[in-house]
């Protein structure tokens, strides 16, 4: 009988696979393959990371847990100790997509079209789509306009909607697509904000928010940059991070 049991648990886990393309986490389908798409972690090593203003990736801060990369608690409160991690290439026109998971309480964010500059943090110039725990205690919940804030809102700047992310630990997906100059957020398969970059609505957003008290040129966003992970001092999960440019 647990023979049985055993044959039968194998074959619905081959069916499933199959229903799903054979495609377990950071891999491509042969679909992806075609349209294009690489794989920008492997689940085994750090190659094309490095850490932002660095020539080196992190030695410390940032792991890799169970084929996720990691960023470590710091407790020390917001501020980190690995520094935000970045792609070593740029893109202009791109499908991006990553799953993320937050601890509790916890916040992150990812970051695209960022410049490096000596000094600056990567914030400074980059758009944020923002990772949060929406249930916990974080500060952000409480802060900002209309859930301008919460997880996969343009960081204090749009909200989502829908706000569709899950809770604590608990894998999400999110997906950035930027095509000269329009912006589109996706969480967990849906579209959750629009909104598109050098216009005047977009200047006029900026001008009414905290940014050009950081920087100036904010707004003047670059039209090629990288795409970073950030280290806030929370921990937070990615895996199955992948890109397609368009």
């Amino acid at each position: 009988m647990k023979q049985l049991f055993y044959l039968l648990t194998a074959a619905v886990v081959l069916v499933l696979s199959s229903c799903s393309g054979g495609s377990g986490p950071n891999t491509l389908t042969d679909e992806e393959k075609k349209e294009g798409w690489i794989l920008m972690f492997d689940g085994e090593t750090t190659d094309g990371w490095r850490e932002y203003d660095a020539e080196a990736f992190p030695d410390k801060g940032w792991s890799i847990e169970d084929g996720s990369l990691k960023c470590s608690n710091s407790g020390m409160g917001e501020a980190g100790f690995g520094g935000d991690i970045m792609f070593d290439k740029q893109f202009t026109n791109f499908h991006f997509k990553v799953d993320w998971m937050i601890e509790e309480g916890g916040n992150s964010g990812i970051f695209y079209l960022a410049r490096e500059l000596e000094g600056k943090k990567i914030w400074y110039t980059a758009p944020e789509y923002q990772i949060l725990d929406n249930f916990g205690n974080h500060i952000d919940n409480t802060l900002g306009e209309n859930g301008n804030r919460k997880a996969g809102s343009l960081y204090d700047l749009i909200p989502p909607d829908p706000q569709n992310a899950k809770g604590p630990m608990e894998w999400n997906s999110a997906e950035i697509i930027s095509y000269d100059g329009t912006i589109a957020y996706k969480m967990n398969g849906e579209t959750t904000l629009e909104f598109h970059l050098w216009t005047d609505e977009w200047k006029e957003m900026i001008a009414d928010s905290k940014f050009p008290e950081f920087n100036p040129d904010f707004a003047d966003v670059s039209k090629t940059g990288y795409i970073g992970l950030q280290d806030h001092g929370h921990a937070v999960w990615f895996r199955n991070i992948k890109i397609r440019e368009l």
